[in-house]
């Protein structure tokens, strides 16, 4: 992370967005398979997450991937 702290909240919210996204991603590949509920700063997951394509996301949206 970057030393200027005003780049800490815009980072953060690109990172939730991107694991948001993917979670949707995922729930509508396979329903059944994966739920969850979102609110600031909260979620709720219940069933199985393809951890893979998860960090795949997260890495991409760190190095300013799409």
């Amino acid at each position: 992370m970057s030393d200027d702290p005003s780049l800490a909240p815009a980072l953060e919210r690109k990172l939730e967005d991107a694991i948001i996204d993917e979670l949707r991603r995922q729930v509508e590949e396979d329903s059944q398979a994966l739920s969850f509920e979102h609110e600031p700063g909260r979620l709720n997951v219940q069933g199985e997450i393809d951890l893979d394509a998860l960090m795949m996301v997260i890495v991409g949206s760190v190095a300013g991937g799409p």
